[in-house]
């Protein structure tokens, strides 16, 4: 095996993952979100979520305007009930107001926002 062969080998290798590393830029600039933040969908949030037994949950979902209760298990998920007013969780004293990540706090203290 000469110096020339392994040249040979390489350059594709280089080639592919060029092409790997474009395709990945490609996708992370205009692909689908994972958060589903696409236009035309519907809101969802968790807003509440406490185990009652192992893999068992029962969780509190806002869907839109509407508040529902859901079981969950590894099997299925049933509506246990929909409330009608929603009911804000009392917040403890001294806690703040909303849980913001790290960009968005960045982004209000240089006044992008």
């Amino acid at each position: 095996m000469s110096f020339l062969d392994v040249i040979k080998a390489i350059i594709p290798l280089f080639i592919i993952v060029g092409l790997l590393y474009g395709v990945l830029l490609f996708v992370k600039k205009y692909g689908i979100t994972l958060k589903g933040n696409r236009a035309g969908s519907i809101p969802i949030n968790v807003l509440s979520s406490q185990m009652i037994m192992p893999k068992k949950f029962i969780s509190i979902v806002k869907v839109e305007d509407k508040l529902l209760v859901l079981g969950i298990s590894e099997q299925s998920i049933t509506l246990l009930k929909e409330l009608d007013q929603p009911a804000e969780p009392q917040k403890p004293a001294g806690s703040f107001e909303e849980k913001n990540n790290f960009l968005d706090v960045l982004k209000r203290n240089l006044g992008l926002r």
